[in-house]
């Protein structure tokens, strides 16, 4: 019971932070705290804090996605509650980055002021996050934040086997989560020094956390996956024809 409530309380924890993460991208303008809100600093007060941030955010999830790590992790907290407590460890990093961001607003790298061009941008922003949304579901949403692993704990039921599988996105691209990220995080109509830096340094992160995310998955599921890296584009589709030999987790 302790163990699913710990789950539940991880994930609705995850979902008020990554909510306020999209508003916070997105500047939108009710929120206490945005990219580019918030008292000005010295520029070099403001990278430094701003780049310690997201490395910090780089090293727990590197750290904290690893197969090694969770072998060791998983003799600390119980098995079930691994998933719930990387998706509470991710949570509570994201919202201390989005807490102490520093607001780098000027000089602006771009700048649309057009009304019809800046719902343009907001609508690509918007189709990134649902992209992102969906492609979690096309797999398994509940399993990748936890939850599922701890209702079968607290219902005695056995998870099956991991598979691979590739729904909808993933026949095209390897890995729609992290596209639709990219998407959201580049389409912007006011780009900010800051949000650049943000963009850059996540995007960065996001094409090396794929090389150690195929390495597991490899890992994990061998030739069906070297097959699969092979004829389907890691962030974009591929022109060329693929065989429907599929799977993806």
């Amino acid at each position: 019971m302790i163990t699913a409530l710990y789950g539940l309380l991880a994930y609705l924890f995850f979902l008020a932070t990554f909510t306020y993460a999209i508003g916070f991208v997105a500047n939108v303008p009710l929120l206490p705290k945005t990219i580019d809100s918030g008292a000005a600093v010295p520029l070099a007060e403001a990278l430094t804090v701003n780049v310690a941030l997201l490395l910090l955010f780089a090293v727990q999830h590197s750290v904290m996605a690893r197969r090694g790590f969770k072998r060791w992790w998983t003799r600390v907290v119980p098995e079930p509650a691994e998933r719930s407590t990387f998706v509470l460890a991710a949570s509570l990093v994201l919202a201390l980055l989005m807490w102490q961001w520093r607001p780098m607003a000027t000089p602006m790298i771009w700048q649309v002021t057009d009304p019809a061009a800046r719902l343009v941008w907001f609508a690509v922003c918007g189709l990134g996050w649902s992209v992102l949304l969906i492609s979690t579901f096309l797999i398994n949403h509940f399993e990748l934040f936890g939850l599922r692993q701890v209702w079968a704990r607290f219902t005695g039921a056995t998870l099956p086997a991991p598979d691979f599988r590739t729904p909808l996105f993933y026949r095209h691209v390897r890995h729609p989560i992290y596209l639709g990220f990219v998407i959201a995080f580049w389409a912007t109509p006011d780009m900010s020094v800051g949000h650049l830096l943000f963009a850059v340094a996540t995007t960065g992160y996001i094409l090396v956390g794929i090389g150690f995310e195929e390495r597991d998955l490899i890992a994990s599921f061998g030739a069906r996956y070297r097959l699969y890296r092979e004829q389907t584009g890691m962030l974009l589709p591929r022109l060329r024809r693929r065989s429907r030999d599929t799977s993806h987790r």
